[in-house]
């Protein structure tokens, strides 16, 4: 009877390995398809001094899942997404909020801070824009 019991634990260490790297790639795509991502980043390559600093070509990163910087609930978005090009390594921080849930979301932050702390805003609402909004 032993053997069959080492079959077994083989597979199911197998599978379960298996489970994890894939559930990862799966969250980190979800993330990548989303409009506030997706909006955060067009801002960020429509930015002449932040691509300054980091240089170009840009290259984007893997979402660091284990951290409180990244929140999403129905109504609210905030992202840390690593970012480095050939000059320089930051974080992309934006924030995103949407009025009811299954309604466009609208950004409304994204500050590039570079690896030696230094800020650079990238896009911020101000409030003319939400009253044009409202009209």
């Amino acid at each position: 009877m032993p053997q069959p019991s080492r079959k077994v634990l083989l597979y199911s260490s197998v599978v379960c390995t298996g489970i994890g790297p894939l559930l990862y790639y799966l969250i980190q795509k979800s993330f990548t398809r989303t409009s506030y991502y997706q909006m955060a980043l067009e801002q960020l390559h429509s930015h002449p001094e932040a691509l300054d600093a980091l240089g170009t070509p840009l290259k984007v990163h893997y979402l660091p899942v284990m951290t409180r910087k990244n929140f999403v609930d129905i109504t609210d978005a905030q992202l840390m997404i690593p970012v480095s090009g050939p000059k320089a390594k930051g974080q992309l921080y934006t924030r995103s909020t949407r009025d009811a849930p299954f309604q466009r979301w609208n950004l409304q932050e994204v500050t590039l801070e570079l690896q030696g702390g230094q800020q650079i805003p990238v896009f911020s609402r101000t409030e003319d824009e939400d009253a044009k909004k409202e009209k």
